[in-house]
């Protein structure tokens, strides 16, 4: 392993260490359900397109069963025009796709090709899919001015979605969230005037959405928990710390970095994790996708989504006491 890599899990297991005491510090908060509830508020995902002349564009809320007209093909006049200056952000599972779809590591194709950014609601770091040009108005970096997208069978879900935007607005007091399309016409685009008519549910079928919604389900609950937490300043009110955003960007975006983490690490002496599992998640990456979500609830909003050791609980319990001898019962 390289020293930047070594330093990287050093870090990391420092860091984890210093997560669990706030873990058991934050046991007897009795506070914490009332305070969370109060945070739950309206939390809206879609992201705002906005059209060539930079006004935003005003979306319509449509339902899966309504129908609309669209079609993109090389006979298009906008072909390939919304493939300028795009502002996608990548999930967790457009990264995985694009890696095995390149054959080469999500390292490097972060290094390649993304760019790093804040999630703007959230204030959580991700990658962004980088544009040519110096001001990140030119083409998509995996366009072809003949032939289009040339990583289509792999593409970006928010490439698989438009025309189509989604929202996961998750109400105060709801445990889940709920979805809602809107249809995104900008001034540019071309392929409204088709004839070709279709579904909301027909579209996403079509487009292969499905299985990019679910692998990503537990990045998005982050990030929409983490903009209702924003507004009380972070978490339970505290600032999340820069190198737990680093372990966010980690588990989020490098599977194979992660993987070395939790078995090169003490994780798997930490957490409680089932013993069949521990051998799929060698070589599951999808798999592996979710530990991470899992590990970040529990180590941003202390979530019961993966279990501490019991002989770990009681040793942070115990050194939480000597810190705090007043909250310690």
């Amino acid at each position: 392993m390289s020293d930047d890599k070594k330093n990287d899990l050093d870090e990391v297991e420092q860091l984890k260490e210093k997560t669990m005491l706030a873990h058991a510090q934050r046991l007897d908060e009795e506070d914490r359900a009332r305070r969370e509830a109060e945070a739950d508020l309206d939390t809206d995902m879609f992201d705002g397109v906005r059209s060539s002349d930079g006004n935003p564009v005003q979306p319509v809320k449509i339902k899966g069963s309504d129908s609309f007209c669209f079609s993109c093909h090389k006979g298009v006049s906008c072909w390939n025009v919304c493939c300028h200056g795009a502002d996608i952000t990548l999930t967790p599972f457009d990264i995985l796709r694009l890696s095995k779809g390149l054959d080469i590591k999500p390292a490097e194709f972060l290094k390649l090709f993304t760019m790093p950014a804040m999630w703007h609601g959230a204030d959580m770091p991700v990658a962004k899919l980088r544009m040519s040009g110096k001001d990140g108005k030119g083409a998509c970096v995996f366009m072809d001015e003949e032939e289009g997208c040339t990583v289509y069978e792999n593409r970006p879900v928010n490439c698989r979605y438009y025309p189509l935007g989604m929202a996961a607005v998750k109400m105060k007091g709801a445990e889940g969230s709920d979805d809602f399309f809107f249809l995104v016409k900008e001034s540019h685009c071309k392929g409204h005037e088709e004839d070709k008519e279709l579904s909301v549910k027909d579209f996403r079928e079509e487009q292969g959405v499905d299985a990019y919604d679910e692998q990503n389900r537990g990045w998005v609950e982050i990030l929409m928990k983490m903009s209702s937490w924003k507004v009380m300043g972070g978490p339970n009110g505290t600032v999340v710390p820069d190198k737990t955003k680093q372990m966010f960007f980690m588990a989020t975006t490098d599977v194979e970095l992660f993987r070395k983490f939790v078995f090169e690490s003490k994780f798997l002496q930490t957490y409680l994790v089932d013993p069949e599992l521990v051998e799929e998640l060698r070589t599951d990456d999808e798999l592996l996708l979710k530990l991470g979500f899992d590990w970040m609830k529990n180590v941003l909003f202390n979530d019961p989504t993966i279990k501490l050791r019991q002989e770990v609980l009681n040793d942070a319990i115990g050194q939480a006491r000597e810190n705090n001898p007043r909250g310690g019962g």
